[in-house]
């Protein structure tokens, strides 16, 4: 087997967002320009200096069996349930080893979360405080692991090849999409379930990011609240869910007539050695990232046409981002749409990466980018050509698309996707 630069596609997707409980769903509210952004109405959310999230759209206990629902933080939940419409979607009819198309220990899983199970870790503590150690799940330390949502998906589809768990922020969706491409590559999997989840709605973390004034508090204007480059931003907006892409080498993809929605090129990577929540305010780290994709793999900044920008919708971090496009893809920055979907949907934290790439998938098998929402009064520091208010068509012929992720921590990764 040659065992360097394998070709990787993808061959499925799955979601479950604020916008909808599949792809097919969340893709239409991308499309249409829909907020998935909502007041909260528990009851623990009326004395929060922030009231509104993009809460799930479909819950997870609708569609899992309840003793299994029990069994799993919501992050992991929401993985499951992308990974197993994506694991469908691919075309595969059970897990490896009983679909034949696939042996188990040529499957890897990599879905990553920013920050775990941080619902059970904290539920569980108030349930020893109220109730008594004997009330305490047996089941709380496999629900809180950071790897649970990877090992369960791993169980799920019967992966043997490696099953992993990079946690780096916000960029956690996105760097594990560009490990499973380096394990194909490398030949240490022919199939890899990849992606991102999160379910951090929670008094704690909401309270924690909103004392750091990262943000919006324009809890009386929910839909309006998440406005990437737009002057009048005051921060992101909490979310929650999953998205899942299904890897697979070209080889094994045409062995068995599967579908193909575009290819996986690569990734770029960097750290920005600066603060531990602040980006880099040049745009150092992210061209760094930037720069890295274009030198190790193939493919070029004038190929580009389309970028799922991070942008959150912070001041600093927005303004960041587009100096580090222009610094790198200089003029070619001109012929380049630039789509905000955290606009729509929210910021998944760790599951971000997992979303926007399905999104970025999607752009590219429908030739279509999405806009960017509740773009009113554009920053002066911002130039690029922005796709405002309504999705436009991106052209034909072979084409790029970049899915931006960075992290706290200064974490930066590029993913590149080509059209088939």
């Amino acid at each position: 087997m040659n065992t360097t630069n394998r070709t990787v596609v993808v061959t499925g997707i799955g979601a479950t967002t604020p916008l909808g409980g599949d792809s097919a769903s969340t893709w239409e509210g991308l499309v249409q320009g829909r907020s998935g952004i909502t007041k909260l109405e528990q009851d623990w959310a009326a004395e929060l200096p922030v009231r509104i999230a993009g809460t799930i759209a479909v819950e997870p206990t609708e569609v899992l069996a309840r003793p299994l629902a029990r069994k799993l933080d919501r992050s992991a939940q929401f993985a499951l349930i992308a990974a197993r419409e994506a694991w469908a979607d691919a075309g595969y009819t059970g897990k490896a080893g009983e679909d034949p198309a696939v042996e188990p220990e040529r499957v890897g899983a990599v879905v990553a979360s920013g920050i775990g199970g941080v619902t059970t870790l904290l539920g569980q503590y108030d349930v020893l405080k109220e109730q008594g150690v004997r009330r305490v799940s047996p089941h709380t330390v496999p629900m809180l692991m950071p790897n649970s949502p990877s090992a369960n998906v791993g169980l799920e589809v019967n992966a043997r090849a490696g099953v992993h768990t990079p946690v780096s922020a916000c960029a956690s969706g996105a760097e594990a999409i560009g490990y499973a491409v380096e394990m194909i590559r490398s030949g240490r999997a022919d199939v890899v379930v990849a992606g991102g989840t999160e379910a951090a709605i929670h008094p704690l973390p909401m309270v924690a990011f909103a004392n750091m004034m990262a943000m919006s508090k324009n809890n009386d204007e929910p839909t309006r609240a998440s406005r990437p480059y737009d002057k009048a931003r005051d921060g992101f907006v909490l979310s929650e869910g999953a998205g899942i892409v299904i890897l697979e080498s070209a080889e094994h993809a045409a062995r068995r007539g599967a579908q193909i929605y575009c290819e996986a090129v690569g990734q770029g990577l960097s750290a920005d050695a600066h603060h531990i929540a602040q980006p880099e305010p040049t745009g150092r780290g992210v061209a760094a990232a930037l720069e890295h994709l274009f030198a190790e793999n193939d493919v070029k900044p004038a190929e580009v046409v389309h970028v799922n920008a991070h942008a959150t919708s912070t001041p600093q971090g927005d303004v960041a981002e587009v100096k580090a496009l222009r610094r790198v893809l200089g003029d070619d920055l001109g012929h380049i749409m630039v789509s905000g979907t955290k606009s729509m949907t929210g910021h998944l934290l760790g599951g971000a990466g997992g979303i926007e790439t399905v999104a970025t998938v999607l752009a590219l098998k429908n030739r279509v980018a999405p806009p960017t929402i509740n773009l009113e009064n554009l920053d002066d520091e911002i130039e690029p050509d922005l796709v405002s208010g309504e999705a436009r068509p991106l052209p034909e012929g072979r084409i790029v698309a970049l899915n931006n992720s960075f992290g706290f921590g200064g974490h930066n990764v590029v993913l590149a996707l080509r059209s088939v």
